[in-house]
């Protein structure tokens, strides 16, 4: 199987299949979704989707988050992971669009990435999900499942894996794709276990397929 059959193979059942596939974190705003996404580093959604409503209802914008104090902020976000690191990550970066952008939400990866606790592949959601840009944000899920499936090569680091991602799937896709290769690890292509007979893409996957 070359790699552009095995390309084509996965996106035309995920299409057929998962035509609106959407993020799992509930928000209301474009800065909400951003305050979401930074607290869901190495956190499940379900568990930031529980703390997030009192949280938004206390800072509704960044003006109101970016004037208050971690000790008024931790207990909203006190159960999630590394929530004295997200406390800190979620004010500054609040104080940055502020001062830098106005209060309004950047829509670039570069003016993103300026943002304390904002990495490329939360750059990359906000991009993907809010402005529906051609955008490929790699958590560990895209990361497991594009190396299992065989969509890349035994890519040593997300960015390798981005950059792969980007140059063979059609740009008009990349934002469903990104939402595609995570609930597919996340519920599918699992980490310790993938439930490889309930997949309906394991035709095209070299894990499967080499066995």
């Amino acid at each position: 199987m070359t790699q552009k059959e095995r390309y084509e193979g996965v996106i035309g059942w995920f299409k057929e299949n998962q035509s609106d596939p959407r993020t799992e974190l509930e928000y209301d705003t474009p800065f909400h979704l951003l305050l979401s996404v930074i607290l869901s580093a190495q956190c499940t959604d379900k568990r930031v989707n529980m703390v997030t409503p009192p949280l938004f209802e206390a800072y509704p914008d960044p003006a109101s988050l970016a004037r208050a104090t971690e000790e008024e902020v931790f207990p909203y976000i006190k159960s999630v992971t590394f929530p004295n690191n997200k406390t800190r990550h979620l004010i500054r970066a609040a104080k940055v669009l502020v001062e830098e952008f106005g209060g309004e939400m950047p829509s670039d990866i570069d003016s993103l990435m300026k943002l304390p606790g904002v990495g490329r592949k939360t750059a990359n959601v906000m991009l993907a999900v809010v402005w529906n840009k051609a955008a490929m944000a790699v958590d560990t899920h895209v990361f497991r499942v594009s190396n299992r499936i065989g969509l890349t090569t035994d890519s040593k680091t997300p960015e390798a894996t981005e950059k792969t991602l980007v140059k063979n799937i059609p740009s008009e896709l990349l934002s469903r794709a990104h939402h595609w290769l995570i609930l597919h690890g996340r519920y599918v292509c699992k980490a310790r276990k993938p439930e490889c007979q309930e997949c309906g893409i394991r035709q095209w996957c070299r894990m499967y397929t080499s066995r």
